[in-house]
């Protein structure tokens, strides 16, 4: 089945009703741990993307050259550091669009705060998401254990290094 996408990706505002769309992807097992709770208990609770005010600050979506909605990113604020979150539409995951995909996002990282570092955490299991990271120049710089709603479990941190080959 083709999949509706026209290159190339950009980073713009999340707004509620892409907020509200990402509360309805449902992802394949095993990656469906990353779906999010619907979108009305989201907005009642305040939580992540819906706090209005943390969307407007940390989130942002990922759109193709039609418009089309194609995931989000979180610019997640540390001492020094950006700690990026991803999320890709789940009928786009696996079909060769990450690397791109993630490049986007961290170039938009770079421009909103270019002397930060830029990490990212990913579960050690998530081979595939590993290998889309280290594509776009992210490198494993540790290795820990964190809380997740099904207990501790191990995570990779994965540092932005720039290439030789990438602007």
């Amino acid at each position: 089945m083709p999949v509706s996408l026209t290159p190339p990706f950009a980073v713009t505002p999340m707004t509620e009703a892409h907020a509200a769309d990402i509360c309805t992807w449902v992802y394949e097992a095993p990656y469906d741990i990353y779906g999010w709770m619907p979108w009305e208990q989201m907005k009642q609770l305040e939580v992540e993307f819906g706090d209005p005010q943390l969307r407007h600050q940390q989130y942002a979506s990922v759109m193709d050259a039609d418009g089309v909605l194609c995931g989000f990113a979180q610019f997640f604020p540390l001492e020094g550091t950006i700690r990026l979150g991803v999320g890709m539409r789940p009928d786009l995951c696996g079909n060769g669009y990450g690397e791109h995909f993630v490049r986007v996002i961290t170039q938009e990282a770079i421009t909103r705060q270019p002397e930060a570092e830029i990490d990212l955490e990913v579960l050690t299991w998530n081979q595939r998401a590993i290998r889309t990271y280290q594509k776009a120049d992210f490198h494993i710089t540790d290795t820990y254990d964190r809380r997740t709603p099904d207990g501790m479990k191990p995570f990779y941190c994965m540092v932005y290094e720039q290439g030789e080959d990438t602007a």
